[in-house]
């Protein structure tokens, strides 16, 4: 028996039209990046950086693997790391490369003390430690952090002098050492790099990445014969060409032609296609192994967190790299909310500043951009990540997006929508395409802290 006085909720939607969003999806991001990096429209698809001749500069680094027992031994080829080896044959490389033997420390060990002799070059493979002296006035001075890859100390290593400063462990790990012997049995047998090492014992080598220098005279009285000079620039300056993400969207005629109100159903598809485009392509301006951010700081722009944590020490060290006109910070969310824990820990909490119209915490006045594409190093639960501080502009001499000035059906800047046709199943395709890449003008306009650690809690009961 019905004992219903008036129509039920459920048969009335019957008669209804429901409000409805258009496709929601949940890997849209801010994306800071794009929204924060200064655009060029490039012609002809080819952006080319011209910069002054600067001497040639590695990564500063050695590369090392581990065989299939885990042993660990040095890349022989980044060996030429070494100045003096730039230019030895691979048989060279390969016998000093046998020559490193593999020692393990533990946290607070002292691996080298100021004054003793410098006989063994030292490569971290896994691990961080400081480099510290005995400053002017007797105070203690922290001259540097050094994590996977780099490697010391090679002046005295090669000129056999006293070890200038204390190398102490910060965390346990894992290194490869090589005895002075081995590298004077080489050199006696290959006058080249005999020739080399004595050329740069003798300091005649300049600064890698330094640039050419402009000769000047400045402060004179009277009428000297002034100097002559000009301006040298590289003969093969870098090409950035354009990148692309790329994919075929597909849209069945049947679909478009029936269920097309009150959302365009074409639209609804595009939409979240250039959406998936945009969130690739941020993720390559900043990973991709040729042009992307991450991958493209010079040596001397790289700082190890001290730590682990990223402190405001460490931001302010990078500062200190990037002290012309810095830009953004930009991190992994995980990154930024350690950096925030450590703020409150030493209760200098961030200022908050609204950029994109959102609200961004600051540091120094440079916002932290969150990205979720900054990568982890052995996992996002106990890996490690990298924080980056990024000067913007041309005018700046910073870094730059580049995208096509026009593309022949562009839909957005850069990204063009293409119809390809349809089928004989009547489906109806279109070439979605966005161009873009980025450059970095001048080394310095670009810095990073490395081996960032995000999963340090405190008690602040």
């Amino acid at each position: 028996m019905n004992d219903r006085m008036s129509l039920s909720p459920d048969a009335a939607r019957q008669l209804a039209n429901a409000t409805k969003t258009t496709p929601q999806m949940r890997g849209i991001t801010p994306r800071y990046l794009l929204r924060a990096l200064p655009w060029v429209d490039v012609e002809s698809g080819v952006y080319r950086v011209n910069r002054r001749r600067t001497f040639v500069l590695g990564d500063d680094r050695i590369t090392t693997y581990a065989d299939n027992d885990g042993t660990n031994h040095v890349v022989p080829g980044d060996l030429r790391e070494m100045p003096y080896l730039r230019d030895a044959d691979d048989a060279l490389l390969t016998e000093l490369a046998g020559a490193f033997t593999e020692v393990s420390f533990e946290s607070g060990q002292v691996l080298v003390q100021s004054g003793d002799p410098a006989d063994r070059l030292w490569v971290i493979v896994r691990g961080r430690a400081e480099k510290r002296m005995t400053g002017r006035y007797g105070e203690e001075a922290l001259l540097e952090v050094i994590g996977d890859g780099q490697f010391f100390d090679l002046d005295s290593w090669t000129r056999s002098e006293p070890m200038p400063y204390r190398v102490q462990a910060l965390t346990p790990g894992v290194a490869l050492v090589a005895e002075r012997s081995a590298l004077a049995a080489l050199t006696d047998r290959d006058a080249g790099v005999r020739a080399a090492m004595d050329d740069y014992a003798a300091g005649n080598h300049m600064v890698p990445g330094a640039e050419v220098p402009v000769d000047l005279s400045s402060g004179h009285v009277g009428e000297p014969d002034l100097p002559g000079t000009f301006v040298d620039y590289e003969d093969a300056p870098r090409e950035y060409h354009m990148t692309l993400a790329q994919t075929v969207l597909r849209v069945h005629t049947r679909v478009a032609d029936l269920y097309n109100g009150p959302i365009d159903q074409t639209r609804a598809q595009s939409n979240l296609t250039v959406q998936a485009l945009r969130e690739r392509q941020e993720a390559a301006l900043l990973n991709h192994p040729e042009f992307g951010l991450f991958n493209n700081v010079s040596a001397g722009q790289r700082v190890q967190s001290r730590t682990g944590s990223p402190t405001p020490d460490d931001l302010d060290e990078l500062l200190a790299k990037v002290w012309k006109q810095p830009g953004y910070f930009l991190a992994h969310p995980r990154a930024i909310a350690a950096f925030g824990r450590e703020c409150t820990r030493r209760g200098v909490p961030p200022v908050v500043d609204t950029r994109f119209g959102s609200p961004l915490i600051t540091w120094r006045g440079v916002p932290l951009l969150p990205s979720d594409k900054v990568r982890f190093t052995g996992g996002m639960g106990s890996g490690t990540t990298e924080i980056l501080l990024m000067r913007m502009g041309e005018a700046e001499q910073g870094v730059v997006g580049l995208r096509p000035s026009s593309v022949q059906d562009e839909v957005e800047p850069g990204l063009a929508m293409r119809n390809m046709g349809t089928d004989q199943k009547g489906i109806t395709s279109y070439l979605m395409t966005a161009y873009f890449n980025t450059a970095v003008l001048v080394e310095d306009a670009v810095a990073v802290l490395q081996n960032v650690e995000v999963s340090n809690y405190h008690d602040y009961s």
